[in-house]
């Protein structure tokens, strides 16, 4: 590929010298990417460090997203800066929502190369959701940490507003967690990577319930299945009803950011049940599970997401067992207008 045939032409390009922006090419971004991921992600208060194999595997299994069109990337003197993408979800209440994201090194930032990004990303969802008529219900979508002072001041500038709010949360300490008895009549068995599809199923079926949950993909479980950090599962916990899978706790072990940051923490990636099994203490149960594990093979702390307004009571199981809100994540949305 040449650079000319790269190259894209953006109205409102800010007057940097070098500046460029182009088409994504392939995997051989992704070192750079990674990069700026992990240093706008740290200079907004973010902890969380991605790799060059996360995001293969990520833009390996991309949904409804064209990388040559849907990808750009900033460069100025040849070496990136920014990169932003678009994509739309189909939601479980029949509606679609156009996403519109991206990242630019902090050395570059407030000089308009979010922005023309941003404006560009808009144009672009237009023209894809202009394809669309069938669906009534569109609107634009982003998120953020609300740490990211750039990315709230852009998104609310450009007409988003705030529609929900998530906390990370974190537990300092593992060693008071007591584990209430399992419900009668459920388990816990050790698991295998050949109850993968299983457990898969009851989460995406459990979280049919949650606000904004979007339809899975055959390339939402093939994420699942080869993410790097599902290779072990030791502080897994899966509640078994006979052959039927009635809850779940996914607990992780975040290698780059323990190392990064020094500490013994695990991840509490996705907490589940099944609406025939709710209301029995069983998610209680199983975290406590999960937690002590993770305590005895000497992890110190864990970490885990909520959304605020959870309508199955999840902010007050994680407050009972120790978690406590750290930084809060916002929800964006916009009228998409054609």
């Amino acid at each position: 590929m040449t650079g000319t045939a790269d190259t894209l032409e953006l109205a409102d390009t800010p007057a940097i010298p070098g500046l460029t922006f182009r088409r994504y090419r392939g995997p051989e971004e992704h070192p750079a990417m990674v990069r700026v991921y992990n240093v706008a992600h740290g200079a907004d208060g973010l902890e969380d460090v991605s790799t060059v194999e996360r995001f293969d595997l990520s833009y390996s299994t991309l949904v409804n997203c064209d990388p040559r069109r849907d990808i750009i990337l900033a460069e100025v003197n040849g070496a990136v800066v920014a990169y932003a993408r678009v994509f739309w979800t189909d939601g479980v209440d029949g509606s679609r929502s156009y996403e519109n994201f991206g990242f630019v090194d902090p050395a570059w930032r407030r000089r308009g190369i979010g922005g023309a990004m941003h404006r560009r990303n808009e144009a672009r969802l237009r023209e894809i959701a202009a394809g669309h008529p069938e669906v009534a219900s569109k609107w634009f979508s982003s998120e953020g940490m609300d740490t990211a002072a750039g990315n709230v001041a852009l998104l609310e500038r450009s007409g988003y507003t705030a529609v929900r709010y998530f906390y990370d949360m974190v537990a300092l300490a593992l060693d008071g967690v007591v584990a209430p008895p399992m419900p009668e009549g459920l388990e816990v068995r050790p698991v295998g990577r050949d109850q993968f599809r299983t457990i898969w199923d009851a989460s995406v079926e459990a979280f049919r319930d949650h606000w904004g949950e979007a339809e899975q993909t055959d390339e939402d479980w093939q994420r699942f299945q080869d993410e790097p950090a599902h290779g072990d599962q030791p502080f897994w916990m899966i509640g078994w009803d006979g052959d039927e899978v009635a809850g779940l706790v996914v607990t992780i072990v975040p290698t780059e950011e323990n190392e990064k940051h020094g500490r013994a923490r695990v991840w509490v990636e996705s907490v589940a049940v099944r609406r025939p099994w709710r209301r029995r203490g069983l998610a209680k149960a199983l975290l406590a599970r999960s937690l002590i594990a993770a305590s005895a093979a000497g992890f110190t702390s864990a970490g885990l997401g909520v959304d605020t307004e959870n309508a199955t009571g999840a902010l007050g199981l994680y407050e009972s067992l120790g978690f406590a809100p750290e930084r809060r994540g916002v929800a964006y949305r916009k009228p998409l207008e054609l």
